[in-house]
């Protein structure tokens, strides 16, 4: 039995709505933190409206990748690409 954890890439909608992509191993506790105005810098100065979604990867160095990978992004193609992550496939 494997005790290894997926990893996940998560994109957050800001309340001056941008978008922030992180990692993390439980997603729904680091959301808490950056409610919470524990989690990222960025995300202190521009707290968290929603979560827009997650994608799961079998390893750090996976969701790691996928995250510079987004945050290459513009901001619309983020929130596309979080559409499509959703299962949303209206324009």
């Amino acid at each position: 039995m494997s005790t290894a954890k997926s990893w996940f890439v998560y994109l957050i909608e800001c309340i001056d709505g941008s978008v922030y992509t992180g990692i993390a191993i439980d997603v729904a506790a680091r959301y808490a933190a950056h409610a919470a105005g524990k989690g990222a810098r960025y995300t202190r100065s521009h707290p968290p409206l929603r979560l827009l979604a997650t994608e799961a990867h079998p390893d750090r160095a996976a969701a790691s990748r996928a995250e510079h990978r987004i945050k290459q992004l513009k901001p619309a193609e983020k929130r596309a690409y979080a559409a499509r992550l959703r299962g949303d496939h209206s324009p």
